[in-house]
């Protein structure tokens, strides 16, 4: 029953600790929308994110969407390691995007993560490494 209670407290503190702020800047964990004005959407931020263009292609507008938004919640408040899947509005079409720990270059964190999309059946793997600028945006390295 103590423990219980411990493991309850820490997951409310760890809950609320994500939604801080501290000297102005967002903290790691906060929420998955771009943070730049000048960028309103995930897919601007991310520049396209990490699909293989001729993958990105053969999705609908909606399910590049889903697929970005999944990307960039993988970078911006999951935990290393955890899978964030999404499900696309086209049959068969889904995938599942997970980071590694964060690290820092020079001021920016910077993340290395892998999205494997499932099309028809078929499997395919991308990796890439992206940095969070100043304004709050992720942008893969090219």
């Amino acid at each position: 029953m103590k423990a219980r209670v411990q493991i309850i407290a820490v997951a409310v503190l760890l809950a609320l600790g994500g939604c801080a702020k501290t000297g102005g800047q967002s903290s790691f964990l906060n929420s998955f929308v771009p943070q730049s004005a000048s960028k309103p959407t995930v897919i601007e931020a991310l520049n396209g994110g990490i699909i293989d263009p001729a993958i990105s292609a053969q999705l609908s507008a909606d399910d590049r969407t889903r697929a970005l938004e999944a990307e960039y919640r993988a970078l911006e408040i999951a935990p290393s390691g955890q899978i964030v899947a999404w499900s696309g509005t086209q049959s068969g079409v889904s995938g599942e995007v997970y980071a590694a720990q964060p690290y820092e270059v020079g001021s920016q964190n910077c993340r290395q993560y892998v999205h494997k999309i499932v099309q028809g059946g078929e499997t395919v793997t991308a990796r890439g490494t992206a940095c969070r600028s100043e304004d709050g945006n992720w942008t893969p390295l090219v």
